[in-house]
C-alpha cells in the first residue's frame, strides 16, 4: 500500500546531478506538399466535426505526404543529427525509437528495428520502442534519454520519431490536419555540434480517466507540468521565452495553451498553417524553425510540450551560448 504523499520523506541531495545536453535537432517531412483542398474528404469532415470551413480560423494551409516507409523516414532524419552533431553512428550506444503504430506485430518488429539500425548505422545499440503515449512520444523519449544519461546508464542516446497516416480518409480529426514526418536528437553529457542546448527540467502529468481519446486535452495538466517544471527550474512562467507546442488548429492551441498561463508572445503558430501536425514531432520541428530563422537567443529558456487527452509532457531547454572564437595562440 503506498504512503500519502505528505507522509514520504523528503529527498535532499548532496550533490547536482549532471548536466545533460539536447543537440542536433533535425526533421524530414513528407516529399510530396499538397494544398488543404487535396485532402478528399475535407468538407464532409469538417461537417462531421461541426467545423466552419474557413481556412484561416483553423490554420489550414499545406500538408506533407511521403512514399517513404516508417524506416526509411527515421533514418533520414537520424542521419541528419549525427552529421550535424559531427557524432560517429558507431559511437551511439542507445536507440530510442517512437511512433505512434509501429507496423505489424512481434514477428516482424524486429526486421522493421534491424532496417532503421543498419541504414543509421548503429553498430551495437540499445533499442527502446515508445509508442503508447501518442503525440508525447517524443517527448516521453526525450525524457527517458535524459534519465539514462544523468544516471550514467548509457552515454549517448539518439532519440527518433516517425510517423505517417496510412489511411487518407483520417488525415483530417477534429482537431488538427496531419503531416507525415521524423525529427530526431542526440541527448549526452556533453554538448554535440554547432546546435545545442542544456536540458533543465522535464515533467509530466496524467489524469487516467480522461487518457480517452473522445476527450479534450487539459489545460489543467498542463499547469500541473509548468507547476513542477518551474519550481525545479527556479522560475517563472514570464522567463520562458518560447513555448514550442503541437501544431494543432490554431483557435485550439491559442486557447489551451492561454488558459494555461502563456502569453500570445509564447506561442509559435506559423507552422500550423505551414504544414500542421507532425504526430509527435510537432516541438522539435518548431524549436528547429525558431533557431533557423534566428528567434532563439543564447541563453534563452524553451519549453517542448505537448498534450494528449489526459496527459501533459513538456521538457524546458535552455539554449547554449555560441562558443567562443579561437583566436590562436599569442
Amino acid at each position: 500500500m503506498s504512503l500519502p504523499s505528505a507522509a514520504l520523506p523528503a529527498v535532499h541531495p548532496t550533490a547536482p546531478l549532471p548536466a545533460v545536453h539536447l543537440s542536433a535537432p533535425r526533421y524530414v517531412l513528407g516529399e510530396q506538399v499538397a494544398d488543404h483542398t487535396s485532402i478528399a474528404n475535407l468538407t464532409e469532415r469538417a461537417r462531421q466535426f461541426q467545423m466552419a470551413p474557413r481556412a484561416e480560423l483553423w490554420g489550414w494551409g499545406s500538408i506533407r505526404r511521403t512514399a517513404k516507409s516508417l524506416e526509411a523516414l527515421a533514418v533520414e532524419s537520424a542521419r541528419a543529427t549525427a552529421l550535424a552533431a559531427g557524432a560517429d553512428p558507431a559511437g551511439i550506444d542507445c536507440l530510442i525509437l517512437c511512433s505512434t503504430r509501429f507496423p505489424g506485430g512481434p514477428r516482424t518488429h524486429g526486421g522493421f528495428v534491424e532496417k532503421v539500425m543498419s541504414g543509421i548505422g548503429l553498430a551495437d545499440a540499445a533499442v527502446t520502442g515508445l509508442t503508447l503515449n501518442r503525440c508525447t512520444n517524443l517527448l516521453t523519449g526525450i525524457r527517458t534519454a535524459h534519465a539514462l544519461v544523468a544516471a550514467a546508464t548509457h552515454r549517448r542516446v539518439l532519440v527518433v520519431t516517425t510517423d505517417r497516416v496510412t489511411d487518407e480518409s483520417v488525415r483530417m480529426e477534429n482537431f488538427a490536419l496531419f503531416s507525415d514526418g521524423s525529427a530526431a536528437c542526440l541527448v549526452s553529457a556533453e554538448p554535440l555540434g554547432a546546435d545545442t542546448y542544456e536540458i533543465v527540467a522535464g515533467a509530466a502529468a496524467q489524469d487516467p480517466a480522461s487518457l480517452d481519446w473522445s476527450n479534450e486535452i487539459s489545460s489543467e495538466l498542463a499547469r500541473t507540468v509548468n507547476r513542477r517544471i518551474l519550481d525545479a527550474a527556479g522560475m517563472k512562467l514570464d522567463e520562458i521565452d518560447g513555448l514550442l507546442h503541437p501544431n494543432l488548429f490554431k483557435p485550439l492551441i491559442a486557447l489551451k495553451e492561454r488558459q494555461a498561463g502563456f502569453t500570445r508572445q509564447q506561442l509559435h503558430l506559423d507552422n500550423i498553417t505551414r504544414f500542421g501536425h507532425c504526430f509527435a514531432a510537432d516541438p522539435l520541428i518548431n524549436l528547429v524553425d525558431r533557431a533557423a530563422a534566428g528567434q532563439l537567443r543564447p541563453r534563452g529558456h524553451y519549453l517542448l510540450a505537448s498534450s494528449v487527452p489526459g496527459s501533459r509532457v513538456a521538457v524546458l531547454l535552455r539554449k547554449s551560448a555560441p562558443a567562443a572564437p579561437d583566436r590562436g595562440e599569442n
